[in-house]
């Protein structure tokens, strides 16, 4: 899940809200949107069996 944030930067948070917190995890901040989708492409790589 990505959000741009205010300083024109995105940030790539988890689907998932963490029960502790009930906020989502900041998975990593990045200069351009396509970087951060990127960067989520891995993350669902690792998460299943990279």
């Amino acid at each position: 899940m990505i959000r741009k944030l205010k300083s024109g930067e995105y940030r790539l948070y988890s689907r998932k809200k963490n029960p502790k917190t009930g906020k989502r995890r900041n998975l990593g901040t990045f200069k351009t949107r396509a970087a951060a989708q990127k960067h989520e492409k891995a993350v669902q790589f690792f998460k299943h069996g990279g």
